[in-house]
């Protein structure tokens, strides 16, 4: 995941960077920002448990059971 384009985290940069690292508001930036990938991750997950399972492979006849390479 790419978020270094993201809005929100350029706000906790800003802010982080305008103030002491112990303030408040630096900490509570952080904790949405780490609130935000966490829903993000959360969405993520669902999707790829939402992908369908790949079929079996064939085990026998004579269709889809070897592969010809040649270079």
């Amino acid at each position: 995941m790419n978020i270094a384009n993201s809005a929100s985290v350029s706000a906790v940069a800003n802010s982080a960077s305008n103030g002491e690292p112990g303030t408040v508001q630096a900490a509570a930036s952080m904790l949405m920002l780490k609130q935000a990938m966490q829903t993000q991750a959360e969405g993520a997950v669902a999707l790829l448990n939402a992908l369908p399972q790949q079929p079996a492979l064939a085990t026998q006849g004579s269709v889809g059971r070897h592969v010809n390479t040649f270079a």
